[in-house]
């Protein structure tokens, strides 16, 4: 019987090598590998002594060999390849435990393209893919976590065909994302902007979680290795453990106050902000976001865009939060934040740039993110915009860009007054965003309004002159606009046109 062991990471690799041997396996290696084994006084045939065929081109060719792939492709089932194997002098080879060259490692590195090239794997995906197409008579080993269970059940007599078929599929798994982790880079480092027909985009699963959205659905957390920020690779300093629901809020509040360059606070409930401001400090900006719907803040996620300190944790722990969010927090404040034990306490250093994904029956959409706040800013009235409101129209329109469609923020003095959210029509949106600023006691005159997609009629304008609305901000592009425009130019409101859509479903 032989098994081939040939793997980069060779830690504890010799307790199933050992098991074999005892099992009465030739264990065929090369290079490192038969070195490592040979250290610890395992026997071990090199592969050049199988193939006749020395290694070349500088360790590039070693394995690909037809004595070596014969070997595990050979199906003892049919008399013909038997017989064919015998002919050529080819023995089976019932075991294969190989890892790969550290592609992955070496990316966050940042070699140059002709070191990182070095480090893809080629005989090692074949030997791999070649052992898993052939389960029924061959055992795959990918994962050096699997190296004491198959060692077990190898002792114990052998590997079921179930046993077989699952260490065959993690194989195939594993090849798959090895090559997208690979495509992705060299597509990064390249410059290819436009995906191709066919594309394998890597992920790695990092935990399982309690549950999906909801109890019944099973949930994990998953990377993407190519990029290095987000809120997958946050630091939980505290509380319970993040359920599903608490990390997609999470990120939905630290990529909006991230936004913002002035001390920034945003609260966010079901994905949506319910509450944003600016301020000349975290409290500050804190207690006006706050203000602006204490009671959907509730059980909500606070994120901020700088060091959370004692002061303002004596804050945050009057009230109750699922989790707080920012980029640093000081001894003094996780101290504090101590004291609600089940408060989850997140530090998050930033995030990049990739493709927005979404689920669709059958497949998948694709898009670029939304990193554009506008393409232009064009005052389309006569009157137009203060300082204070253009500053005010800014703030709000970030905004939109993280509020469910229909979405409408109202905003004056750096902190949202109002926000409607996910209505079918943008008039409900405007009735809802100025329903919550009345509720809370809030004067909208000289108040300002945005949209992330164009008003479609001028009842938009009309119910919020009403208010006191000042200044609007949308996209524009409506066949109506002119209309529009003529509705802010009778109310004397200000009207900027932003030629760019924040859609956000």
């Amino acid at each position: 019987m032989r098994a081939i062991i040939s793997v980069y990471h060779k830690e504890g690799v010799e307790e199933l090598a050992s098991v074999l041997v005892n099992l009465g396996y030739e264990i065929v290696s090369s290079g490192g590998t038969a070195q490592y084994l040979r250290e610890r006084r395992i026997p071990v045939t090199e592969v050049f002594e199988i193939t006749g065929f020395p290694e070349i081109l500088g360790g590039r060719v070693k394995t690909l060999h037809p004595a070596i792939h014969g070997g595990i492709l050979l199906r003892d089932w049919k008399e013909e390849d038997v017989k064919e194997a015998k002919s050529l002098g080819i023995k089976p080879i019932q075991v294969v435990v190989v890892n790969l060259y550290p592609f992955e490692e070496k990316v966050k590195e940042n070699l140059e393209e002709e070191d990182l090239i070095e480090f893809i794997d080629i005989g090692g995906p074949t030997l791999l893919r070649a052992a898993a197409k052939n389960f029924r008579r061959v055992v795959v080993v990918c994962d050096p976590k699997d190296y004491s269970w198959v060692a077990s059940k190898l002792k114990e007599g052998g590997l079921s065909l179930e046993d077989r078929r699952w260490l065959a599929l993690k194989a195939f798994h594993y090849t798959a994302y090895y090559d997208g982790v690979i495509s992705q880079k060299l597509a990064d480092m390249w410059g290819v902007e436009e995906p191709f027909e066919v594309s394998a985009f890597p992920l790695r699963i990092v935990g399982r979680l309690r549950y999906g959205e909801n109890p019944h659905q099973r949930g994990y957390l998953a990377e993407n290795p190519l990029e290095d920020l987000g809120i997958v690779r946050a630091r939980v300093l505290q509380g319970k453990e993040m359920s599903f629901n608490n990390y997609l809020d999470a990120d939905s509040a630290f990529r909006l106050v991230s936004e913002f360059t002035k001390p920034a606070c945003v609260i966010v409930k079901h994905t949506n902000p319910c509450g944003v401001a600016v301020g000349n400090d975290l409290i500050s900006a804190f207690e006006k976001a706050l203000s602006t719907d204490p009671q959907s803040a509730f059980g909500g996620i606070v994120a901020f865009n700088d060091t959370v300190k004692e002061k303002l944790a004596e804050v945050l722990v009057e009230r109750f939060f699922e989790v707080i969010v920012a980029p640093e927090f000081d001894d003094a404040a996780i101290r504090v934040l101590a004291r609600k034990k089940n408060l989850r306490v997140v530090q998050a250093l930033g995030f990049g740039s990739w493709w927005d994904i979404k689920k669709i029956s059958g497949g998948f959409l694709l898009q670029e993110e939304d990193r554009t706040d506008y393409q232009d800013w064009q005052v389309v009235t006569t009157r137009k915009p203060s300082y204070r409101e253009e500053e005010d129209l800014k703030f709000a329109f970030k905004i939109c860009k993280y509020i469910k469609s229909n979405a409408v923020v109202i905003a004056k003095d750096g902190m949202t007054l109002g926000i409607g959210s996910g209505n079918v029509s943008r008039v409900d949106s405007v009735r809802c965003a100025i329903e919550r600023a009345l509720r809370y006691g809030f004067d909208l005159k000289g108040a300002v309004l945005a949209s992330e997609a164009f008003l479609p009629f001028r009842d938009n304008v009309d119910i919020a002159a009403q208010v006191g609305i000042i200044a609007i901000v949308q996209p524009g592009g409506s066949v109506r606009d002119r209309e529009v425009i003529e509705a802010c130019e009778e109310k004397g409101i200000s009207m900027v046109f932003t030629k760019t859509r924040h859609f956000r479903h």
